[in-house]
């Protein structure tokens, strides 16, 4: 009997040496080392300084040319087979909600679309692409990115890349356990159909150049988005942020971005649908603005503030009144046919994964990138228009972060946007002090760990700073 006491807790010593061997294999301390000591954050700024080095002087008053194009995203489901090329699938699920579980759309309430703004101004050139989608997923952006280099011969910084961050537009683009719990089941083709759109509506953009205008301005909304993460204990940034653009035909077409997710419509949503930026884009466009596109601002944290109503309902009151504020401002905006164009791009390269298991214990980056398959290398953009800059993140970026970025800004006569979804994702990035306080955001959905915030907000500031 001794002896098989003996050989019963010798087999169980080794087993539990064999689990705390595995957890300290998996799991480690988080990586709060600081970022400006950091490999990653040398390398990256060295190569915005030769950005900036190789961008020379900003050009001078230039006459403007502007065009504008449209692709319809929505995929036609029910086919016999899938036919990636031309939208033909026999389902596709909507992104968005976990809760869903991957469940295939049901029909169509209004079009998804891919709208595209090009301008050129003294030589430089840079086109403004909207999708209505969860996010611009990096194997789309990169493989749109490949061919509208060769035609018509756009650089990646020229490309600033946007999604309105609806969550009821098509998924199965995402590869991976993290990616499918939110986009359904993965399905590659629907990244070769998302990518023909977005190449489409480029060219078409850039076919169509011609004389124009171009104005920019801002409204409050403050009661249309919240801050869902702390409440009341944090800011809000409900600024609505216009570019316009006029041709000297008499065409126009408006690009806007504001800070609340697109979740008018929750998760029990099984009908394709822009949600509120596309109700939005819609009402521009029957008050005579010949196309409406909408990219996300700074997201993260900052939810939709509806008035009473069913689903649709509520999608089409907040998107009213955001197109009546839009209307308002656009009116008395100055048009200019000579504008003051920059533009930067950079690689950012990141610190390593540092997804949480607990408030200080993160899963090790090797264990991590089985996980979220999340490159090492990102990218940040900025455009300038005369004194307006715009700049995209790959992220779920915070509303509260880009309140603090454009008081920097607005201290050197800059007037700032900051938008989301760029063309690659990392997660959220948010103010370093709610890092601690667990749950979604700051726990499950922040990637990159503490440093990602403050590191962002730097080379933001460069950027804004450079132009």
């Amino acid at each position: 009997m001794r002896r098989v006491v003996k050989w019963i807790l010798r087999i169980g010593g080794c087993l539990l040496a064999v689990i705390v061997a595995g957890v300290v294999a998996l799991v480690g301390p988080v990586d709060d080392r600081p970022y400006i000591r950091s490999a990653y954050h040398t390398n990256t700024v060295q190569r915005l300084e030769t950005a900036f080095r190789e961008l020379g002087k900003v050009s001078e008053l230039a006459p403007v040319r502007a065009g504008w194009a449209r692709v319809k995203l929505t995929p036609q489901v029910g086919a016999t087979n899938d036919a990636p090329e031309k939208g033909e699938f026999r389902w596709v699920p909507l992104a968005g909600f976990g809760a869903r579980r991957g469940a295939p759309a049901e029909g169509v309430h209004d079009d998804v679309w891919v709208k595209a703004v090009a301008l050129e101004a003294g030589g430089r050139s840079v086109v403004f692409v909207g999708m209505d989608a969860l996010i611009v997923p990096r194997e789309v952006s990169d493989a749109a990115a490949a061919e509208l280099l060769v035609s018509p011969g756009l650089r990646r910084e020229q490309l600033y890349f946007g999604a309105t961050h609806t969550h009821s537009s098509l998924g199965g683009w995402g590869d991976g356990l993290v990616a499918e719990a939110f986009a359904g089941d993965f399905q590659p083709g629907t990244r070769v159909w998302m990518t023909r759109c977005l190449v489409d509506a480029v060219r078409g953009a850039v076919s169509n150049l011609a004389p124009a205008s171009v104005a920019s301005g801002s409204f409050q909304a403050p009661g249309q988005v919240r801050n869902r993460l702390v409440g009341e204990a944090g800011r809000v940034d409900g600024e609505f942020s216009v570019l316009g653009f006029r041709k000297a035909t008499g065409e126009k077409a408006v690009l806007g971005a504001f800070a609340a997710h697109a979740t008018v419509l929750g998760s029990g949503n099984r009908q394709f649908s822009g949600d509120y930026p596309g109700h939005w884009a819609l009402a521009m466009e029957k008050a005579g603005w010949g196309m409406g596109v909408f990219i996300a601002g700074g997201v993260g944290s900052h939810s939709p503030q509806t008035g009473p109503g069913k689903d649709y309902e509520r999608v089409a009151g907040l998107g009213d009144k955001l197109a009546a504020g839009t209307l308002e401002l656009v009116g008395r905006l100055e048009f200019k046919e000579r504008v003051a164009l920059a533009l930067v791009g950079v690689p950012v390269e990141l610190p390593s994964l540092n997804p949480r298991v607990a408030d200080d214990f993160r899963i090790r980056p090797w264990a991590a990138q089985r996980l979220l398959p999340v490159h090492p290398v990102t990218f940040l953009q900025a455009v300038r228009i005369d004194s307006t800059v715009w700049v995209s993140t790959p992220c779920d970026f915070s509303g509260e972060l880009a309140l603090e970025l454009k008081e920097h800004a607005q201290a050197r006569d800059r007037h700032l946007t900051v938008t989301s979804f760029n063309g690659d994702y990392i997660g959220y990035v948010i103010p370093t002090k709610y890092y601690h306080l667990g749950g979604y955001e700051p726990q499950t959905m922040s990637f990159h760990g503490p440093a990602t915030a403050d590191y962002f907000e730097e080379l933001i500031r460069r950027m804004v700073d450079g132009l």
